[in-house]
């Protein structure tokens, strides 16, 4: 290097995640690259007097957190509607009370992230709802986004009775006779949420704001937005423009499974449009099934009743598997990355067939594509990722025993199926490219909290509990590459970040120990004190200093 480094940080824990040099005591930074990384005497002729130096004391620095699949523009959104994500269900009533009391003009009542484990069958119904919002409607989506709590007037606005039917890709739940019951699954949603008003773009802007405010709080420096539609890459392409876009984002866009082929062209102009600063819009986000939870998660198997015998219901996929491989090879095609949401066996089988056939007509490319959530694997599609060069997009703070495992899953899964729950550790051993992504707002989108629960398969409520198929369970090497490398890699981001090396950006997270230290605590409780983007603070604890 030449001259003196902007920033020195030293007398602490580098772990760079590289292989040749997994750990180090200092580092220091110039023009927003990485220029050395080494011992604490390694850095004394690189410190003038200009240059900012942090006195680690025995603290831990990372390659920046980078989230795989993740959905700030409506965490964001949520914080200024009725957000029941992470609340106590008996605060639920006073909290919906409140906002619709809060705010009268609001013509309808709109939020979500109320638990389906907070019900009977995890489906609330509308005279719940009519009791807390009887005077305009009321439209609450479920934590995982794929159901819908809604009252009465919501549904005679949307001309919902008996003798409407089910959406071909949707649930209404129903009651006595027939009649919506107040909640809807999937596809059956839109028929409601199509005649919510849209936020404005103003409301977009201020909310993909408010959430890379928050992310960079937890040492986020980058992220796969998993559905950007062209509202939210308006708000995207004015903070870039502007220079207020400090994270880097790599935008999924959306694939209507309604349309065909027809809608690539758009996809491709959109693409275009989705570079400015630090976004990049190369990838598209297919959606193949629902969830687990309300039994629309494609399964290879029926689930199981009440009484543990097969139904006939193997769940909703959203499209026939000829129309995925069709879509897949086009888009991989075309230069695009393939973003998949698959739940259940079925659906990531289909997806990993749809792959094969985009690797066998078009050759092996670098699209990197990637499938998200993979929480029933069949065990012979276990090494089919590391064959097919797919990565497993993992979600880890799902893989515990909580409400939704124990009442909504397990019971209709049976045990072997619910035995190949969330595979880390074979997916690893098998060869398999892993990266870690939290769904916010689904959950938590502390990386912290979900390398815990990666390393322990118990929940950080309840830290005494019986790990959830112990035998997955992941290292803390691993499970901090998974979110550092392992993301940086899909993001196609690892040529610059991802890794502390001389020569990449300076994307730097500062948590408040040393994790490696037997006396660490629990990962989850770390915290981050400085969160640094091309060598530039974007979040900063005064307790550094």
């Amino acid at each position: 290097m030449t001259g003196r480094a902007d920033t020195v940080l030293r007398g602490g824990t580098v772990w760079t995640g590289a292989v040749s040099d997994p750990d180090a005591q200092a580092m220091a930074v110039q023009g927003g690259s990485i220029v050395s990384v080494g011992r604490d005497e390694d850095m004394r002729e690189m410190a003038g007097r200009h240059t900012r130096v942090i006195d680690l004391a025995g603290r831990t620095v990372l390659p920046g957190f980078q989230d795989a699949h993740v959905h700030p523009p409506w965490g964001g959104l949520y914080a200024s509607q009725c957000d029941l994500h992470g609340v106590d269900p008996r605060e639920y009533a006073s909290i919906i009370r409140r906002y619709a009391a809060e705010h009268p003009d609001a013509s309808w009542v709109r939020g979500g992230g109320w638990s389906m484990a907070a019900f009977p069958g995890g489906t609330p119904t509308r005279q719940a709802l009519d009791a807390l919002v009887p005077d305009r409607p009321a439209y609450l989506t479920n934590r995982d986004g794929h159901g819908a709590w809604v009252n009465t007037r919501a549904l005679e606005l949307a001309g919902l009775t008996r003798d409407t039917p089910d959406a071909p890709d949707g649930r209404i739940e129903r009651g006595w006779g027939g009649e919506p019951s107040g909640t809807l699954h999937e596809g059956a949603m839109d028929l409601v949420e199509s005649l919510l008003p849209e936020p404005t773009p103003a409301e977009w802007l201020e909310a993909v704001r408010r959430a890379q405010t928050y992310l960079h709080s937890l040492g986020i420096t980058s992220w796969q937005d998993a559905i950007v539609t062209a509202e939210t890459l308006a708000a995207y392409r004015t903070l870039g423009e502007r220079g207020e876009l400090t994270a880097r984002v790599v935008g999924a866009l959306w694939w209507d499974r309604h349309r065909g082929e027809d809608q690539v062209e758009e996809l491709i102009e959109l693409r275009s449009r989705g570079t400015v600063g630090r976004l990049r819009c190369g990838s598209v986000k297919i959606m193949l099934d629902g969830v687990c939870e309300n039994f629309t998660a494609s399964m290879l198997e029926p689930y199981l009743g009440d009484e543990g015998r097969p139904t006939g219901n193997r769940g909703m996929p959203m499209l026939d598997p000829s129309a995925l491989r069709r879509a897949v090879v086009r888009l991989d095609r075309e230069g695009f990355q393939v973003h998949v949401h698959a739940i259940g066996d079925r659906a990531i089988r289909d997806a990993l067939d749809a792959f094969e056939a985009a690797r066998d007509r078009n050759g092996a490319g670098e699209g990197r594509h990637h499938i998200a959530h993979i929480q029933v694997v069949h065990p012979r599609d276990v090494p089919r990722f590391s064959a097919l060069g797919v990565v497993a997009n993992a979600q880890p703070f799902w893989a515990c025993l909580e409400e939704y495992q124990r009442d909504l899953t397990i019971p209709f899964l049976g045990p072997e199926r619910s035995s190949w729950q969330y595979p880390f550790a074979s997916l690893v051993r098998s060869g398999a490219s892993l990266a870690f992504g939290s769904d916010w707002t689904v959950s938590t989108p502390n990386p912290l909290l979900q390398i815990e629960v990666a390393m322990t398969r118990v929940s950080p409520e309840d830290r005494s509990a019986e790990p959830f198929l112990p035998h997955e369970r992941l290292d803390l090497p691993t499970s901090l590459s998974a979110f550092t490398a392992g993301s940086a890699f899909v993001n196609h981001l690892d040529h610059l970040t991802g890794t502390i090396e001389p020569g990449k950006a300076a994307d730097l997270v500062v948590l408040d120990r040393d994790l490696f230290a037997t006396d660490a605590g629990p990962i989850g409780d770390a915290r981050v004190l400085l969160t640094m983007v091309q060598g530039e603070p974007v979040y900063a604890d005064s307790e550094l200093e």
